[in-house]
């Protein structure tokens, strides 16, 4: 079984992915937005998942939202902008790409544009799904961040157990 992908078909993938991870991410962002007061949030699953509505000026899992200003929102609108180049670059100038490393650059580009298109929008991203087991708790996160972390895997994987 072939496993790169050349030509054409790596963009076709890559828009593919793009676009249902856009869809799926701004949808749901849209649907904290609307039903889910600012602030709060209702319980999925008990003592693990919570739908929260959060907004995020800083980075991934909210690291430097402290510090939130109109440069700082340029810096991190740029740093989108660049990543998702930088991925495009990589994509055009390899030959055949390997399908699972494409897959984990393509989940990268979604969620570093759905993510830009938050903080083109609002100037901040909005978090929604919390997770938490007793007094462990992960920062709020969104599907665009979920695309960010499984692109970054898929890069570690194919880094370190490819061939």
């Amino acid at each position: 079984m072939r496993t790169e992908i050349h030509g054409i078909r790596k963009w076709r993938l890559l828009a593919i992915i793009a676009v249902i991870i856009l869809v799926a991410d701004q949808l749901t962002k849209q649907l904290v937005i609307e039903f889910v007061p600012f602030h709060n949030g209702f319980e999925i699953i008990h003592g693990y998942l919570d739908i929260v509505h959060v907004k995020n000026a800083g980075i991934a899992f909210g690291m430097m939202a402290e510090a939130a200003s109109s440069p700082q929102r340029v810096f991190f609108i740029l740093l989108s902008l660049a990543a998702m180049a930088a991925i495009a670059w990589i994509i055009n100038s390899s030959g055949e790409t390997d399908r699972l490393l494409l897959v984990g650059y393509s989940l990268f580009f979604a969620g570093a544009l759905g993510n830009l298109v938050d903080r083109v929008r609002f100037g901040e991203v909005v978090d929604f799904l919390d997770i938490h087991w007793g007094n462990l708790h992960w920062p709020a996160f969104n599907v665009a961040d979920s695309a960010l972390c499984v692109g970054a895997g898929l890069f570690l994987i194919h880094v370190l157990f490819k061939k």
